[in-house]
């Protein structure tokens, strides 16, 4: 529906299906980290696992990983950021994606790679320790293992 309607247009967003509302939690990538794994995508969905730097508010500056994605409340987890309770205890405080930057990607999934298209985040991947599944040969169904007598 295209309708320039407030009404309508947040009663289709409050309304949206779940993979909906998950495409809509992106953030930019840093342009250095983008030129240097030689990503054409300018934005990407937030993970678990990604390190982002927040950009505007009251925690501007802070760096951190991102320890847990809201796609009901459209909100990201940060590690770091943190307001003080009534009795004192520090709780995480919710954050929206658009006032985050990706600074470094969690690559270890490898459809994730694959959808970046880019050689040097599968180089950049194996660096980190993320192992691509290794290929298995089929084995034929008239092998059996032979016994040694």
């Amino acid at each position: 529906m295209v309708t320039t309607q407030p009404r309508k247009q947040r009663w289709t967003l409050y309304n949206l299906p779940v993979h909906a509302r998950r495409a809509q939690i992106a953030a930019h990538i840093e342009s250095e980290y983008r030129d240097r794994l030689k990503i054409t995508r300018r934005t990407i969905t937030l993970r678990k696992g990604d390190t982002v730097r927040v950009m505007r508010g009251e925690f501007a500056g802070t760096t951190g990983k991102v320890l847990e994605v809201d796609t009901r409340a459209r909100k990201v987890t940060v590690e770091g950021v943190t307001v003080a309770t009534a009795k004192h205890v520090e709780k995480p405080r919710p954050v929206d994606p658009s006032n985050l930057l990706i600074t470094k990607l969690d690559l270890s999934d490898p459809l994730r790679r694959a959808k970046l298209g880019s050689d040097v985040a599968e180089e950049e991947a194996r660096r980190e320790g993320a192992e691509k599944p290794k290929k298995q040969p089929k084995k034929a169904a008239d092998e059996t293992p032979k016994e040694e007598a």
